[in-house]
């Protein structure tokens, strides 16, 4: 056999190895770990549940131990994590060399526009966050009625970018993120995406990728509540 067929075989057989189970301890919501467990999915990664009760949450003991006093925490054998867009940002890493293709854009400028888009999602979860927990009742019809202007501005990234995905032309971490939020998002107001075919077509696109349909249609996705107050 020859050195390069050597090299292909090593590679493609550590590539199919099974990966260390990873765990992610957080509460029995969907909340900021359904975006991760996404990527995990889509990536073939198995991870491990460690379910948090809120009463349980609430005693304290728990929160002590937790750097900065929240969940998510993640754990990568004796690697812990706290902060779910830096946990983002690991997987992006860990499964780019992992699978050979990145999950972080393919250099330099491409990692500061993945970067830049997933803020963007950032800002659009902590305004739907504040929302949903601080003034759904009175704010509900109002977070609707502006939820078009930020969703123009995903379409526009997307019309814009003709790779079919936030950045470039392969799925980066940032993609798994709009997904969640467009796909939550349809929740609250359905059919918010019907007049922007590009977003309307990029989270079809996505979600029947085998992996995430999988993860999508499972018993586990679909029995967690979106958010922590039952309000969606």
């Amino acid at each position: 056999m020859s050195l390069t067929k050597t090299v292909k075989l090593i590679r493609r057989q550590t590539l199919t190895k099974k990966m260390p189970a990873y765990v992610i301890t957080y509460f029995g919501v969907r909340g900021r770990c359904e975006t991760m467990r996404m990527l995990l999915a889509d990536q073939g990664q198995e991870w491990k549940e460690n379910v948090i009760p809120f009463d349980i949450w609430m005693k304290g003991d728990l929160k002590a131990t937790c750097v900065f006093g929240q969940l998510p925490k993640f754990e990568d054998g004796d690697f812990t994590l706290y902060q779910s867009n830096a946990i983002l940002r690991y997987l992006a890493r860990a499964h780019g060399k992992r699978r050979l293709r990145s999950l972080y854009g393919k250099d330099d400028k491409q990692a500061a526009l993945t970067d830049m888009m997933n803020d963007s999602c950032e800002d659009l979860r902590l305004k739907y966050a504040r929302m949903i927990y601080q003034d759904y009742e009175n704010g509900k019809a109002k977070y609707i009625e502006d939820l078009p202007g930020d969703l123009s501005k995903f379409e526009k990234i997307l019309s814009d970018n003709k790779g079919g995905f936030l950045v470039g032309d392969q799925i980066s971490y940032a993609d798994y993120h709009l997904l969640d939020l467009l796909l939550i998002h349809q929740v609250l107001s359905p059919g918010c995406v019907d007049s922007f075919p590009a977003l309307k077509s990029y989270a079809e696109r996505l979600s029947a990728r085998p992996k995430i349909k999988d993860f999508l249609e499972s018993e586990a996705h679909k029995s967690r509540p979106i958010n922590g107050n039952g309000k969606q």
